[in-house]
């Protein structure tokens, strides 16, 4: 007997021999409760009526409701068929089915999986539910029946590849799990539609999640059927070129997604193998974002013009700081993409080399080849490079090299992880560069972090002028001509208030006061100081100012500025 049927026998509204005898039938639609019902055990409304008191779930009347009423599209044709369930509409990451059984688990869970979305049921009466399936039904077989398998999941010229393999030659190990497939076509996508930057597989002891980061926050998306979790990791490990049969090691590869001819999505792929199973972790890598321009990354004008005037000098190093995930390479990529003309040569040293941009030479690492930054950068020397772009500078050989490319007439390029500009200049000291090196070379540096922006459902805020103060505002700044915002929530941010990010910079150019402050053994403090002097913002400072401007809120630049 399943769930309800036990629930009926023990609250004395069916005997237990009749319930047996239902819940073996099989031949009526609907199972256990249509055959309770054919037999006159339980009147349909009274059963549906039962259900709702019994497990909480809310209960409808279909009649109430015409056909558009319901998202006919939201769930596959066969599946509301062979369940008998309707979806009702959708809500953020929710959708809400009709169903005369709240009980069949095993309902809930295929719907869960085909749509990748959280389910809220609601109880119908059964003869309501067959009537309207089978109309809806019978008005979707024509238009069903002119579409490929394909295109009934919305991946009509989908191609997916792995980098240097064409998708003919990824073998048919998968062909039988074709529902695997198309679930992870579809998570792909919707992550691409949401703008998220990475994809989480997550295997547990008693569930299976899937989880997006975007704005820089995680958020579960899906929970698959806990043992899908081997196959839909082998799908991504061979679409990945990974070797589906090493599960004890992690392994790192890429994969692309063809959208159309015009437009393909690179991802890469990382597996970790945990107590439970392998979790993946999937890096979306979209090449538009460092076609954006540098107008849409949020520079202020004079951020902006400092950054212009470094970077199409003939010579010298601009550094980009920040800790992982606060958008240093699509700043890089940003500027390689201005200087990406026909009279330039531009390579780069990469680790490994994420979007691929046309015009530009680009090398990724290989250690276990011995071909690291300070080997490729020697190399760059003797290639006629006009700009030169290293990924970290992480060692006193690759800061050397690059010092002495920036000093021989090369545009370098690089990042490092410090907290902000000045702290950059100390901890190429402290690597051993010599202060007379850092000073000659070095001719801006640009720390940024991302905070998330509000959405347009933001509303203005009340704030203490103790607290603005407080968080950085003079009292010039207080003067009654701008009003912060908070977020609220809707469905186009999910309830979160944030939708998109911003970045927050502080670009420093190193003026001949700040080089004579490295030249004299000056510290990060001494340098943080002068740059005050000259008007150049502190991250702190900056965040505040698109607090000004409304792009972002408060406590979003607090905990994001919070160095």
């Amino acid at each position: 007997m399943n769930g309800l049927a036990r629930a009926l026998v023990q609250q004395g509204r069916i005997k237990e021999a009749d319930a047996i005898a239902c819940s073996a039938a099989t031949s009526t639609p609907g199972g256990f409760v249509g055959e309770a019902i054919q037999k006159g055990l339980i009147r349909s409304l009274d059963l549906a009526q039962f259900c709702s008191e019994t497990f909480g779930c809310p209960w409808l009347d279909l009649a109430a409701f015409d056909d558009a009423f319901f998202a006919k599209d939201a769930i596959d044709a066969k599946l509301m068929s062979k369940h008998l369930v309707l979806a009702l509409g959708k809500k953020g990451n929710r959708i809400t089915v009709a169903l005369a059984d709240p009980t069949n688990l095993r309902a809930l869970d295929e719907i869960r999986f085909q749509t990748g979305m959280a389910v809220d049921p609601v109880v119908v009466e059964i003869d309501k539910l067959i009537a309207r399936v089978g109309k809806l039904s019978e008005s979707s077989t024509t238009a069903l029946s002119s579409l490929s398998e394909t295109d009934e999941f919305g991946l009509e010229g989908i191609e997916t590849e792995a980098e240097g393999e064409s998708s003919a030659d990824s073998g048919t190990a998968d062909i039988d799990d074709a529902p695997v497939v198309k679930f992870i076509h579809k998570v792909l996508l919707d992550a691409i539609n949401e703008g998220a930057s990475d994809i989480h597989f997550e295997p547990y002891e008693k569930f299976y999640r899937i989880r997006y980061r975007t704005d820089g926050i995680l958020r579960e998306v899906a929970q698959p059927p806990l043992p899908l979790k081997e196959k839909i990791a082998a799908r991504i490990k061979v679409i990945s070129r990974l070797d589906i049969s090493e599960k004890r090691v992690p392994q790192d590869g890429r994969m692309k997604l063809v959208l159309s001819k015009q437009k393909a999505i690179d991802f890469r792929v990382s597996t970790l193998p945990t107590l439970h199973g392998e979790k993946i972790v999937m890096r979306i890598l979209d090449p538009s974002s460092a076609m954006l321009g540098i107008d849409a990354l949020g520079y202020e004008a004079d951020q902006k013009a400092a950054l212009m005037d470094a970077i199409e000098r003939p010579y010298g190093m601009v550094l980009v700081t920040g800790p992982t995930g606060s958008g240093k390479t699509v700043s890089l990529y940003t500027c390689l993409n201005i200087l990406n003309k026909p009279g330039v040569n531009i390579s780069t040293a990469e680790d490994p080399a994420e979007i691929n941009l046309p015009g530009i030479n680009q090398v990724s690492m290989n250690d276990k080849a011995g071909l690291n930054f300070a080997v490729s950068l020697k190399a760059f020397l003797r290639q006629d490079p006009d700009v030169i772009m290293v990924g970290e500078i992480r060692d006193l050989e690759t800061a050397e090299i690059s010092i002495k490319a920036a000093q021989t007439g090369h545009m370098v390029l690089s990042t490092l992880h410090t907290n902000d500009a000045p702290t950059t200049l100390e901890r190429l000291k402290n690597m051993g560069v010599a202060p007379f090196n850092i000073a000659s070379s070095v001719i801006l540096i640009t720390a940024q972090r991302l905070a998330r922006r509000l959405c347009s459902c933001k509303k203005p805020l009340e704030i203490p002028v103790e607290a603005l103060l407080q968080a950085g505002f003079s009292e010039a700044d207080l003067d009654g001509s701008w009003t912060p915002y908070g977020p609220v929530g809707c469905d186009r941010c999910k309830g979160s208030g944030y939708k998109g990010r911003v970045g927050i910079y502080q670009v420093m150019p190193l003026s001949e006061e700040i080089q004579h402050i490295i030249m004299t053994g000056g510290n990060s403090m001494d340098i943080a100081a002068q740059a005050q002097l000259e008007g150049i913002r502190d991250l702190r400072q900056s965040g505040l100012l698109k607090v000004r401007q409304g792009m972002t809120s408060l406590s979003e630049v607090l905990a994001t500025t919070n160095d």
